[in-house]
């Protein structure tokens, strides 16, 4: 990355809006890392500087990316994503890295969301005016990414896999909102002129983005296809609402299960899934929610768990297997 100074790294999705009003380049952290030529290293690289086995690995692997990327500035999640943040952004504050906190309210309270998005228009001193003209040209590229989601799940011409690709970048549109949407515009152009995919099983993703590298590959040699994303919809903010504040209220990753739930039953409808696959990230508190999504989701559930960058392991696979056959002799009859 040039100029490490125009570089602000990112934990988790926020208002990105306002980085882009001030002339920086935001860079999901996470993407960063999981897309690097050896993410395993990155994990590795930060165990050998003290990060013990039991730390989430997406932790891991934003430290080592920090620090080998020189990334000078860092808006921190630490309301809303993962616990760890707060640990790991008082020990990047140490090496030297500007630390911004943010926080999404859990209670989902407007003025203290407003209360959060305020102080990041004032370290970096813009203007509600600027920043709605970026809403305004990022909701053009975000009404794109719905319609490449629609062509996921009712044309049935984008497989699983793109769909991820595209939906979990749009969390800072690789850094250039252009080139992101000129990319975009080739993709739905070609997708476009594709023949219907055969009908088959049809699956929901739950969870954060996955840390293997194949799990759609595999779903989709199983004879089944990932129609929906939950979080990487998400990142897209597929609403269309045009008041800021209220595009990232209704986004539901952060807050509490209720409105994921929703959001899934909705998705389960619309899409007609048959079925859901929950991934966990190991040694993450969200896995806890396995148990409310079991106890309330309508339709058979899979739960699988990723520790460490790579491709899906023997077991997993063979539960993947396990439960697609099942959902086929299910939907036989």
């Amino acid at each position: 990355m040039s100029d490490p100074f125009s570089i602000i790294g990112l934990t988790s999705t926020i208002p990105v809006e306002l980085v882009f009003a001030a002339d920086l380049k935001p860079v999901d952290l996470n993407n960063l890392f999981i897309t690097a030529p050896q993410p395993e290293k990155l994990v590795r690289q930060a165990e050998y500087a003290g990060f013990a086995h039991n730390i989430c690995s997406w932790i891991k692997g934003i430290y080592a990316t920090v620090i080998n990327h020189d990334v000078k500035r860092v808006i921190a999640v630490t309301g809303g994503d993962c616990s760890n943040t707060v640990a790991l952004a008082e020990l990047l504050a140490k090496r030297g890295v500007e630390i911004i906190a943010f926080d999404y309210p859990l209670s989902r309270q407007r003025d203290l969301l407003m209360g959060q998005i305020e102080k990041l228009k004032a370290v970096f001193s813009v203007s509600w005016a600027e920043v709605d003209r970026v809403k305004k040209r990022l909701d053009r590229i975000r009404d794109k990414l719905k319609a490449l989601d629609e062509m996921t799940f009712r044309d049935n011409v984008v497989s699983g896999a793109e769909n991820h690709l595209f939906l979990v970048t749009s969390s800072d549109f690789k850094s250039d909102p252009d080139q992101y949407e000129r990319e975009l515009d080739r993709f739905l152009e070609k997708a476009g002129e594709r023949k219907a995919k055969p009908d088959c099983i049809r699956l929901g993703y739950l969870g954060v983005p996955p840390i293997f590298t194949d799990i759609y590959e595999i779903i989709e040699a199983y004879g089944a296809r990932v129609v929906f994303n939950e979080t990487q919809r998400q990142f897209s903010m597929p609403y269309g609402e045009e008041d800021l504040l209220n595009q990232y209220l209704r986004y539901t990753y952060p807050y509490d299960a209720q409105g994921r739930i929703e959001d899934i039953r909705e998705a389960v409808e619309q899409r007609r899934l048959d079925g859901l696959i929950h991934y966990t990230q190991t040694f993450c508190y969200r896995q806890i929610y396995d148990i409310i999504f079991r106890e309330t989701l309508p339709i058979p559930l899979l739960t699988i768990e990723g520790d460490r960058p790579g491709r899906v392991d023997a077991r997993t696979a063979i539960r993947l297997e396990t439960f697609v056959d099942m959902l086929k002799s299910r939907k036989s009859g």
